[in-house]
């Protein structure tokens, strides 16, 4: 029986209509589970994440390849047939909650198809996590932001928190009808690998904030586009503010122009 057969018969069975505000798209091609795999050189010393595990044909497929499989689903009626499934399988375990709110046991690699809605939220979280690789699949759209060139309109703050903490590849597309339902759009394979700062921030925090505010207003020259900024996270005053912005770096380029590099020097002016 073929995943798309599979899959309508654990539909039917269970009376699930898929949730498109959950993201709900089930990949029903098993040759995308073996690229994922090899991607993440997975092997049996690893612990793997599989968030948005569904019916649990990813999880089944990383359970015979590693050590363990941390399988976190958010759809209560799936993870309950997640918990039938697998039960007595010492291999895997199921955690149900949305896996950015939920206490996850440790791992260090992750393996998965997430749902796309928690996309952006999930880059940032992952950011925040020790693993050693991710290797996820996301909107091809999605994708494309995380290593955008300077200048272009995919080019944002998800590119530039990217380039500071990992090393991003686009690695493979996945064309829509690998999913079931159909989403609207193609999608693609990257892989995340944690990597030291390529350079030196004295405060992460206030760079990440400076980072969003500052593409709020992307078209904008830096002169402009610091002033909430500096007004609302900083609390300057009006005087402090004029002349701080008098001497600022880049001051005359445009948010959109600046390098990620350029970010940390504007972010170390007021660290």
């Amino acid at each position: 029986m073929s995943l798309l057969e599979r899959t309508k018969l654990l539909l039917r069975t269970h009376r699930i209509s898929p949730n498109k505000l959950m993201g709900q798209n089930f990949m029903i091609d098993s040759s995308i589970f073996q690229s994922l795999v090899d991607y993440a050189t997975l092997d049996k010393n690893d612990v793997a994440l599989d968030i948005g595990a569904g019916f649990g044909f990813l999880t089944q497929f990383l359970a015979q390849r590693c050590k363990k499989v941390i399988a976190v689903e958010a759809d209560g009626k799936l993870a309950s047939i997640l918990h039938e499934q697998f039960k007595g399988n010492s291999v895997i375990k199921i955690v149900q909650g949305n896996v950015l709110r939920t206490q996850i046991p440790e791992f260090n690699k992750i393996v998965a198809i997430p749902p796309y809605q928690i996309s952006s939220h999930l880059v940032l979280w992952l950011f925040k996590q020790r693993f050693d690789c991710a290797v996820a699949i996301f909107q091809k759209e999605f994708a494309e932001r995380l290593i955008a060139p300077v200048g272009s309109g995919s080019y944002g703050v998800l590119t530039v928190l990217t380039y500071f903490d990992s090393h991003c590849e686009l690695l493979d597309e996945v064309p829509k009808d690998r999913f079931y339902p159909q989403p609207k759009v193609d999608s693609a394979i990257i892989r995340l690998q944690p990597k030291q700062p390529p350079f030196n921030i004295r405060n992460e925090e206030l760079f990440a904030k400076l980072v969003k505010s500052l593409f709020t207003q992307r078209n904008r020259k830096v002169r402009n586009a610091i002033l909430p900024f500096l007004k609302g996270i900083i609390a300057m005053s009006p005087e402090k503010t004029a002349q701080i912005v008098a001497t600022l770096p880049f001051r005359d380029k445009r948010v959109r122009e600046l390098a990620p590099e350029d970010f940390g020097v504007l972010a170390n002016v007021f660290a």
